[in-house]
């Protein structure tokens, strides 16, 4: 067989059963023996950066490493989503082919040296010399994406490569590395107990879970530890769902993406901090000052990298190792010393958050009623959401309005990944490309697009594929006509106003009707439950355009912006 059929054997053999991307004149001879190998599904996507976006929702919701390829003209077009995957720890394997080997520096057209491009933001990038050495390529991409702190690697393959006669049939697959996480490990058993020590002596302990958590398929293991003890529990905007948003003992999501006042007046309040699977970055921690350094809490970080455990804060005890083994081996060994150490300390402070918490929700149920400065309120729209969606959903979120109140207000109910963001770079026109991703990883769950007019300028091509392969993903537009976000940055954090941040008027449920899918617009609470509604009961896609206010316009609840719309006397939603 030729280098071409033993990629596609190899990718079969892992168990891999759909691959994103595009087509270009350096990947013709492998689909060209595509084409007779329907074992694989190849999603043509309109944009090789919605590939790698694809790639990613996948890989969240199904637990195997997402595959996208891209010919070598469009290997520069898949950094952002491989960057974010980089900086999140999402497991991908990246193809790109490329000119043959013995032009590489003849100036053909679309040839460049792609390897010092992706050195820098994979785990490593592997370049295939001869088509022999595809099963060790493979086997390496594999093996390093799905252990340790998972990643994406990048796999490099000249044209002739694809050509090439592979010898044998051998591809020595290690299958054990199909999905994630593959090997774990605990952390060390001493380390565990300081931990212990620690979390038993603290009267107001606090669990903030991130991203990790998922990963690991954690969320039981922290849910059974917080109600052994009595512990509050937040998350990272990429970690929501960590921990079900309906339990007493959830606060929600902490920090400046998603934090509310209160979950950030708990973190503060806190006298121990028990981080797991996260890397403390800007956003949860409001720039390191939530908490601040000199706040004197206690901290324990458990996480997969030895990289990002108390790298930004000084830590008491570090823990590196898996998340769901760490907890596991917490809970196993020292379930009978946690049931005979009450603590009526810790037990108040968890009854007093959750007090807090039920008032505050009572609250925000008043506030989603309250007219909009413009358009619909965005907090009566998530209501709406919380009202209407069961626990069988993915929701796949664009940064801006979409994504802040969505963190912020729209419940987890369930642990687990029901929602996927990408606030490890924070570029815009992730939503779609990712719930295409998810629709394909599980197309028996409810996919939902949050985006907003801004993202989907990004992606709008892919409204085609959509309608192409009849996914079943409802797409929810908040629409502001502007970068909303620059906009209001520029106003509550500058002092200025807005430059270069508006967009002509269009109406886009229009274009996507022209894509051949059900569109409307809602533009009152009422007629968005109704179009929801209608949406749910069909199993094809839809679109719904609702138009919200900008938000320096009607303030979400970021701390900052929250301050200076008190100043001015902006309406804000907290």
């Amino acid at each position: 067989m030729k280098g071409a059929r033993a990629i596609l054997e190899t990718l079969k053999e892992y168990n891999v059963k759909h691959v994103f991307g595009l087509p270009g004149e350096t990947s013709i001879s492998w689909y060209l023996e595509w084409q007779n190998f329907p074992e694989i599904k190849h999603v043509l996507t309109r944009d090789e950066r919605s590939a790698c976006f694809m790639a990613d929702g996948y890989a969240k919701v199904s637990f195997k490493p997402g595959i996208c390829e891209a010919p070598s003209v469009g290997a520069t077009h898949v950094i952002p989503g491989i960057v974010e995957a980089n900086k999140s720890s999402t497991p991908l394997i990246v193809i790109t082919t490329d000119v043959p080997l013995n032009v590489e520096k003849k100036n053909m057209l679309t040839g460049f040296d792609q390897t010092p491009l992706f050195q820098s933001i994979t785990k490593e990038s592997i370049m295939i010399y001869k088509a022999s050495d595809i099963p060790f390529a493979f086997r390496r991409a594999f093996r390093l994406a799905t252990t340790g702190k998972t990643g994406p690697v990048h796999l490099r393959i000249p044209m002739n490569i694809l050509e090439e006669d592979f010898p044998g049939n051998n591809l020595e697959v290690q299958r054990e590395f199909s999905t994630y996480p593959s090997h774990r490990f605990c952390a060390n058993i001493e380390e565990i107990r300081k931990a212990i020590k620690l979390i038993l002596k603290s009267e107001k302990p606090l669990i903030i879970c991130g991203q990790g958590v998922l990963y690991s398929s954690a969320w039981e293991e922290v849910q059974r530890l917080a109600e052994t003890l009595d512990i509050p529990v937040g998350t990272t905007i990429s970690g929501k769902g960590s921990f079900p948003e309906t339990h007493p003992l959830s606060i929600g999501v902490v920090g400046i993406r998603g934090g509310t006042p209160l979950s950030n007046k708990i973190v503060e309040e806190s006298d121990l901090i028990f981080y797991i699977g996260c890397n403390t970055d800007y956003v949860t921690t409001d720039g390191w000052e939530l908490p601040s350094a000199n706040s004197n809490k206690k901290i324990i970080h458990l996480d997969i990298s030895e990289t990002e455990v108390s790298n930004n804060y000084v830590t008491e005890v570090i823990l590196i190792g898996d998340a769901k083994s760490s907890l596991g081996m917490m809970l196993k060994t020292f379930q009978e010393e946690f049931n005979k150490i009450q603590s009526q300390a810790r037990k108040q402070w968890a009854e007093g958050v959750t007090k807090k918490l039920k008032l505050y929700r009572n609250e925000l149920k008043e506030k989603a009623s309250l007219p909009s400065p413009k358009g619909l309120n965005p907090l009566s729209a998530i209501e709406i959401l919380n009202e209407m969606l069961n626990e069988s959903v993915v929701m796949a979120i664009d940064p801006g309005t979409s994504a802040i109140y969505s963190s912020a207000f729209l419940k987890a109910k369930k642990a687990g990944r029901s929602f996927l963001f990408n606030f490890s770079l924070g570029a815009l026109g992730y939503a779609i490309p990712a719930a295409i991703g998810a629709y394909y990883a599980n197309p028996d769950l409810t996919i939902i697009a949050l985006t907003g007019d801004g993202s989907l300028g990004f992606t709008l091509g892919e409204l085609e594929t959509i309608a192409r392969e009849e996914c079943n993903i409802k797409i929810i537009l908040f629409k502001n006509d502007s970068f909303g976000w620059i906009r209001a940055t520029m106003k509550l954090s500058y002092g200025n106003k807005h430059f270069s941040t508006e967009f002509k008027e269009i109406e886009y449920y229009k274009v996507a009707q022209a894509f051949g899918i059900d569109s409307y617009k809602a533009e009152t609470p009422h007629e968005f439950k109704l179009l929801i509604e209608k949406a749910l009961k069909v199993k094809k896609p839809f679109f719904i355009e609702i138009n919200t206010p900008t938000e320096d316009e009607l303030v979400p609840p970021v701390p900052s912006w929250l301050k200076k719309a008190k100043e001015l006397g902006l309406p804000y939603v907290v």
